[in-house]
């Protein structure tokens, strides 16, 4: 539903079945409802006091989810390789029917892949400003790596390591490389690696730094996602500070290694495509087994069901039918 700076709100419809001709009332009932993203908290919400028609019956809730759950739920997506379960627990009691209890459980699998394509062996000149006593390229980046560091509730590092090539014959001192993060144009995480590097004249050295996404700034990116129809634009621009031979110390852009990627989620698989959805680029994820339908393929009185993403459980008396 609407989404703001401070809150989500996640509407649900559960569908139940009546296979009989006159609507019921069921005064003493209550609908329990829970999403958790990685077995973190969403949302949650309930209804009492049932009335439900002859046939079916949309029985709408509407919550707000805390947009501060969004740091937590994204260290558990990274942690878990990119990938989210999307769960929604339905619980259905009636003391009418028996004191009858329905556990309806319902989840999807979200995947991402926010860094992969940095992996490159692409070799790719880096210029520096004209100067008369230096010829550009002032380096060749031969190669790029890049994996998830050590997440925390804090911060998402990234570890990345560039091979860089000094073509000409005096060495380089790179004193320094910073980095810029955006997500959809919101800064999430800035800083500059201090650590030196010295390139002697046409060898290589490979050179470390550590992007990090500064989590207590995603619940802002949160917004523009959902805002952008699940799509968030992943940007991360470098620049290197490099000593030169004659003594003096330049700024670099490092636009050959300006990182981009789009990344698309389809969280409850309400999106108008269909058969298949891509989460992150080039990475389908199937879509539910009910093709994303939220209405869950009705029981007879065994409990028994068809579709293996909705499995009721009676966990007391016979309902006689009833329901």
């Amino acid at each position: 539903g609407p989404v703001d700076d401070e809150t989500t709100v996640i509407d649900t419809d559960l569908v139940v079945v009546n296979p009989n001709p006159i609507g019921l009332r069921l005064g003493n009932s209550r609908i329990d409802y829970t999403v958790r993203m990685n077995d973190v908290p969403m949302a949650s919400g309930n209804k009492s006091g049932l009335q439900i028609g002859s046939g079916n019956t949309t029985l709408a809730f509407s919550t707000r989810m805390d947009n501060s759950q969004i740091p937590p739920w994204w260290a558990s997506h990274v942690r878990n390789n990119e990938t989210t379960v999307v769960t929604i627990d339905a619980n259905v009691s009636a003391s009418l029917l028996g004191q009858r209890s329905t556990q309806i459980t319902q989840e999807r699998e979200i995947q991402t892949d926010l860094i992969g394509q940095f992996n490159s062996d692409e070799t790719r000149p880096v210029s520096g400003p004209a100067n008369p006593v230096i010829e550009n390229p002032l380096l060749y980046v031969n190669a790029t790596r890049a994996e998830w560091g050590t997440v925390t509730d804090a911060e998402t590092p990234i570890a990345m390591e560039s091979d860089a090539y000094n073509p000409q014959i005096q060495p380089y001192t790179i004193t320094s490389v910073g980095y810029n993060v955006t997500m959809n144009g919101i800064p999430v995480g800035d800083g500059v690696t201090e650590r030196p590097y010295v390139i002697e004249g046409e060898t290589t050295e490979t050179i470390a730094t550590t992007p990090t996404i500064d989590n207590s700034r995603l619940d802002d990116w949160w917004v523009s996602h959902l805002e952008n129809e699940q799509v968030t634009d992943l940007r991360i621009d470098f620049y290197a500070r490099v000593e030169l031979p004659t003594g003096n110390t330049i700024r670099v852009p490092l636009d050959e290694l300006t990182y981009e990627r789009t990344i698309e989620t389809d969280i409850f698989g309400t999106k108008e495509s269909t058969n298949e959805t891509t989460t992150g680029e080039g990475t389908p994820t199937p879509t539910p087994t009910n093709g994303g339908n939220s209405t869950p393929t009705p029981t007879d009185s065994s409990g028994d069901t068809d579709t293996p993403t909705a499995t009721p459980t009676a966990t007391s008396t016979d309902d006689g039918g009833l329901l």
